[in-house]
């Protein structure tokens, strides 16, 4: 099962399940590109307020979702199972889209940052929502807050994990739109493309990995529930 092959119990083991995650999903690098784009006509110490601004909400915004949205779920009769299997094919889903059509990623990306462009409060709107952390990345942090475990000790690991990934993430935010043009003139449009492959090659076995782990749950469970009943 998934908890054998990740101790998800463990502080590390939680922030090595959701890092990956986070960062493949909410892709620092190539946004950096686009913010530098759409923020080319402000000045150098604008843009650096607003990048970290941007980091600070993003940060947010991935910890209501790691934190409570799976819990909003529960509270809706919708099982831990079924949520993880869900949530597994929105990120196996997401992750292919990113590997094999990153282009479109971008294009939808630089609409999504349009508005910035000539607006004055635009740190929260569009930059971070839907633009860095937008539907995709609430997504995949509330699948990875539905493999936290049942009870005990380990939750609070989890969480801690976790919640330390959300911030890694939101720091790599920060600092790639802070120095978005050095990364332009380091990697360019190809080389960070490359490296959105292999994060998202990494996205996308995470997702295969929650939804084996949430089929086994409801596989477990219906087991169960057919098994043999005591004579009355």
């Amino acid at each position: 099962m998934l908890a054998e092959l990740n101790p998800y119990g463990s502080v590390t083991g939680a922030f090595l399940l959701a890092f990956p995650a986070l960062f493949s999903i909410v892709n620092p690098l190539g946004a950096a590109l686009i913010f530098s784009q759409v923020m080319a006509g402000r000045e150098g110490a604008e843009r650096a307020i607003l990048a970290r601004r941007v980091g600070l909400y993003s940060l947010l915004v991935l910890l209501v979702s790691l934190w409570g949205g799976a819990y909003v779920l529960n509270f809706f009769g919708i099982s831990l199972g079924a949520l993880r299997v869900a949530g597994g094919l929105v990120v196996a889903i997401r992750a292919w889209s990113l590997l094999m059509a990153p282009e479109e990623h971008e294009s939808r990306k630089e609409q999504q940052a349009a508005p910035a462009s000539d607006a004055d409060d635009v740190a929260f709107f569009p930059l971070t929502m839907p633009f860095t952390t937008g539907p995709g990345s609430i997504a995949v942090a509330v699948t990875l807050g539905s493999a936290r475990p049942a009870s005990g000790a380990g939750l609070f690991s989890f969480f801690a994990g976790v919640s330390a990934a959300a911030a890694v993430t939101a720091l790599c935010v920060w600092l790639a739109y802070h120095w978005s043009e050095a990364l332009i003139r380091l990697l360019g449009r190809g080389g960070t493309r490359v490296v959105m492959r292999m994060a998202a090659f990494l996205l996308l076995c995470i997702g295969v990995q929650i939804l084996s782990t949430g089929a086994q749950d409801m596989l477990v469970a219906a087991l169960h529930a057919a098994g043999p009943r005591a004579p009355h």
